[in-house]
């Protein structure tokens, strides 16, 4: 394909969540000439194709925080596509649940975080958590949410995907990689220059490189997280009828090791969320090249002046160890053994942007405008939920 002198109304660089459901929203405010730019053979190959599946319901953010105001408006929005489109949907709720009395404080925390996001939310006792979960266990209490479900991302990604072809107003050109900036109307790819009236950087792992090509975001970085995951053994799946969490750690933006049902019936625990040395390095070898370096630095640097990332850093790695790994499990399921957990090949990459000028990690969704183009940096959890309300929120307060 060469698409020298070709022009687009509107340039999406990203095939993911985020890429497909700007386009759509688009579509639906009237655009008529979209093109989407994907390095990879097809669309959601990375963080939206590996997601854990789950529909998230607004409970862990902060009142006021973009997540906060646009998780649980995702998750409305992606049940009424999943049912439109007759996707399997398995709406089995959440339980969090307490390892001891000083985790109490933080769950009340989250209840209350819930209410004021509009989440459908509930504090239970020992007797309800047993008739949800009768293998969960807490201390005192448990919270329960409501709207929280299990979807299949891949699926979701491919019925998007066929929309926007089907509405002859949109292009997917994959294989075709992001190389650069030729002036401020024109991009460079693999298969030659494009030019556009908007372009919308919906890159994930790479949107860091993106913005940077354009002058932007210095100050900003990817570090990425490893996500690995284990399975209940099939003989065992019934310990666990929905989704069991942990009390988070409200510093850090990721929610612990944890049991979720997927829609085919599978329990995956996990994830881990351990410092990798690439944006694809989703096993020992592959995904790591030159930018190891870099990144290994970087992760030093983040070791040595920010508390928050030294904590994950030293106990995290710990996980790739099975007993490790079952150490976190078992506070959350009774009965559970460690050869009821199994090995699977589920790995996903979290590209967690950093802010260099101040060492901290970015906790919020960020988006930066800047003549003819949109940044989107930090599209992580719960970005997938959010994707059609995020999508909404960036058309129409930044076109």
């Amino acid at each position: 394909m060469a698409m020298l002198n070709q022009h687009a109304e509107v340039l999406i660089c990203g095939g993911g969540i985020i890429g497909l459901t700007l386009a759509r929203e688009l579509l639906i405010q009237g655009a008529s000439n979209i093109v989407i730019l994907e390095k990879e053979e097809d669309v959601g190959k990375h963080a939206s194709g590996r997601n854990s599946g789950i529909l998230h319901a607004g409970i862990y953010y902060p009142e006021g925080s973009l997540k906060a105001k646009l998780c649980l408006a995702g998750n409305f929005l992606l049940k009424t596509y999943c049912q439109e489109k007759q996707l399997p949907l398995l709406e089995t709720g959440k339980t969090i649940v307490a390892k001891d009395a000083a985790e109490i404080e933080i769950l009340h925390k989250l209840y209350h975080r819930a209410i004021a996001n509009g989440a459908k939310v509930e504090l239970i006792d020992a007797t309800r958590l047993g008739e949800l979960e009768p293998y969960a266990k807490t201390t005192e209490q448990a919270l329960y949410s409501y709207y929280t479900c299990s979807i299949d991302p891949k699926l979701i990604l491919k019925h998007l995907a066929m929309d926007l072809i089907e509405s002859k107003k949109v292009r997917i050109e994959t294989c075709t990689e992001f190389l650069g900036v030729n002036d401020t109307h024109t991009v460079l790819t693999n298969q030659g220059p494009l030019r556009f009236d908007l372009f919308i950087n919906a890159a994930g792992a790479y949107s860091d490189r993106v913005a940077h090509a354009f002058g932007l975001a210095d100050q900003y970085r990817f570090i990425p997280f490893k996500g690995t995951y284990r399975k209940l053994g099939h003989h065992r799946s019934f310990m666990v009828k929905g989704n069991i969490y942990p009390v988070p750690n409200l510093e850090n933006p990721f929610l612990g090791v944890h049991f979720s049902r997927n829609i085919h019936g599978d329990v995956y625990v996990g994830p881990t969320a351990m410092p990798a040395f690439g944006r694809e390095h989703y096993n020992l070898f592959s995904g790591c090249n030159t930018e190891a370096f870099r990144i290994l630095y970087n992760d030093v640097i983040l070791f040595l002046k920010n508390a928050k990332f030294r904590e994950v850093a030293l106990t995290e790695p710990r996980k790739y160890f099975a007993s490790q790994f079952f150490k976190e499990a078992q506070t959350l399921v009774r009965g559970l053994k460690l050869e009821d957990i199994e090995p699977c090949d589920k790995v996903g990459i979290r590209p967690q942007l950093v802010d260099w000028e101040r060492k901290e990690l970015v906790m919020d969704f960020l988006i930066l405008k800047d003549q003819a183009t949109i940044h989107i940096l930090n599209a992580i959890s719960p970005a997938f939920t959010s994707s059609m309300a995020f999508a909404k929120f960036v058309i129409n307060e930044y076109m």
